[in-house]
């Protein structure tokens, strides 16, 4: 170089804008919306991030708005949800999973504190759709069609409508005026509901299809199951369902001072803390081992705790009566559960055997749909009405079905989840509309969270009314969250896959190359390298790196 060339200054522009540094790159980081693990999980396919992101802002009404877009009884459903978001929850591998469920009964709360009703339907459609069952399936189909106008009518064979809500889970663990409030948000909005009108028979049925635009079909699992080894004659012999109905009630049966309930499922436990409330002792005799147990672990560790003896992996192989009641004659097995729902083996126990004294025995092993009022009309796999479950159309022209009477998913969501996907095929037939594919997308792992960024924080627990009260007054024994739980718990959400604006990606940016345009950002490409830092301290995992090809 030549001692007369001049020297470049270090800055000739005023501003690095002029290098185009984004030539270098081989990927570019993209802003993104991704499901969370817990929205997959959740069998109504609710919106958990976003309707949390609102609580997290003291928003509980848009919180409440969000969650009611897929589920009508949030209030129902954050006391009794089997709750599959939290085993699904990103949080777990932090920390400790989120308490979703009782985020969702304290919004649910607050919206029967507050008076929110549903908004009214955006306009009056001419379809007219019969809904055959007022249970928790039922309902949700029933409000999913009024919201999008169409003119609906539910027919329940009982006095009052809620189906297993009213006559299967106790007060103690649903509240009736809780059940109450949010089935009279669906009668305000317009839903028909008529009481006392059963479905007799398929000439009945056939009436109903002709003079409808549409039926859905939900009469839930009321044939109850029969233990081989009960003779159900013999006095003191019940079955657990039915008893179950009459205490919920008001009216309990007599049963005598001991009483065995048969079952591992969550009427075996209400039937069991039932007669407990009734002031009998109580065991439980249950084929599965406690971990196994199909009923959900809160209910068998507060069943324990209010005094009810659990026999876990245990068989009743016979039931004879004498002047001192009954005696069941038992055997310990192994129980070996099979790859179908609801199938098993057991493996009983050599040397095991023992026996049990009682005055009264209640059998809880389930119950089969009653498929008789339908004649041969809708098809059949085993005991339920087979069903298309991305729709669940029955293939029968105009009727769908869902529930129990379709599903061995016997949880109230997986219920309400059904009734949704059933509403929104009835819909879109009755509408003209064809139904679009939703895109398979992965969700978000634990890996693409900055964890770093979420401090330590322990779940939050709401109080269990104490055991003496409990079974004194028969009141909830599960209680809500206070509004700083709430607040404090909704602020430990990773928000997997939803974009908080927190400008994270704008501040960790070397290149200045992320610019916060709005509520969104913008990638500014001619000067991003690449280097996917952006992307790694994303806190919530919702940007991602593209591979470009050149």
């Amino acid at each position: 170089m030549s001692s007369k060339t001049p020297i470049a200054p270090t800055w000739t522009t005023g501003s690095t804008e002029v290098f185009k540094t984004g030539t270098w790159r081989a990927a570019l980081p993209l802003h993104v919306h991704v499901p969370s693990p817990c929205h997959q999980a959740c069998p109504v396919g609710g919106e958990i991030a976003e309707w949390i992101g609102h609580a997290r802002q003291r928003d509980f009404r848009a919180a409440w708005e969000v969650l009611t877009q897929h589920n009508p009884f949030p209030a129902i459903a954050g006391r009794i949800c089997h709750h599959p978001c939290e085993a699904a929850c990103n949080r777990a591998g932090h920390d400790e999973a989120l308490s979703i469920c009782k985020l969702e009964r304290f919004v649910g709360d607050a919206a029967i504190a507050q008076g929110w009703q549903f908004a009214a339907p955006a306009q009056e459609l001419a379809g007219h759709v019969a809904v055959v069952g007022a249970g928790p399936a039922g309902l949700s189909a029933a409000y999913q069609l009024r919201r999008r106008g169409w003119r609906v009518s539910v027919y329940e064979a009982s006095a009052e409508p809620g189906g297993l809500m009213r006559h299967g889970i106790p007060p103690y663990r649903l509240a009736r005026e809780v059940l109450d409030a949010e089935i009279a948000r669906l009668i305000a909005l317009g839903v028909q509901i008529q009481c006392g009108a059963p479905l007799a028979d398929a000439a009945q049925f056939a009436r109903l299809r002709a003079s409808h635009d549409a039926v859905f079909v939900a009469t839930g699992a009321a044939r109850v199951k029969r233990l081989p080894a009960l003779d159900y004659r013999l006095p003191g012999v019940m079955d657990g369902a039915a008893w179950l109905a009459a205490c919920n009630a008001g009216a309990p049966p007599a049963l005598g001072p001991s009483v065995v309930v048969i079952g591992g499922g969550s009427a075996a436990m209400d039937a069991a803390r039932s007669a407990r409330r009734a002031g009998h002792a109580v065991t439980v005799l249950a084929l599965e081992s406690r971990a196994q147990m199909p009923a959900q672990r809160d209910e068998v560790d507060e069943a324990l705790e209010e005094g009810i003896v659990l026999l876990d992996g245990a068989m009743l192989d016979d039931l004879q009566i004498d002047a001192q009641g009954l005696e069941l004659r038992c055997t310990r097995v192994n129980f070996m559960p099979a790859a179908n729902r609801g199938e098993f083996r057991v493996e009983p126990i050599t040397g095991s055997d023992f026996s049990l004294r009682a005055d009264a025995v209640l059998s809880c092993i389930g119950q089969d749909p009653e498929l008789a009022p339908f004649g041969d009309v809708l098809p059949r796999r085993d005991s339920l009405v087979d069903v298309d479950p991305s729709t669940q159309s029955s293939g029968a022209n105009g009727v769908w079905a869902g529930g129990d009477v379709a599903s061995l998913a016997r949880f109230v969501t997986e219920a309400i989840g059904m009734g949704q996907r059933a509403a929104l095929a009835i819909h879109r037939q009755l509408a003209g509309e064809e139904a679009k594919a939703a895109p398979e997308r992965a969700v978000v792992p634990l890996s693409a969270i900055a964890t770093w960024y979420h401090e330590p924080a322990r779940r939050a627990s709401a109080p269990l009314l104490p055991v003496d009260e409990r079974l004194a007054s028969g009141a909830e024994v599960q209680l809500g969250l206070e509004v700083e739980q709430a607040l404090a718990e909704g602020a430990r959400c990773f928000s997997c896959g939803t974009c908080i604006t927190c400008d994270n990606c704008v501040v960790v940016c070397p290149d200045l190359a992320v610019k916060r345009v709005g509520d969104g950002y913008e990638v500014l490409a001619e000067y991003c390298k690449g280097c996917g830092l952006c992307v790694r301290e994303c806190p919530t995992g919702s940007m991602t790196m593209l591979e470009e090809r050149r």
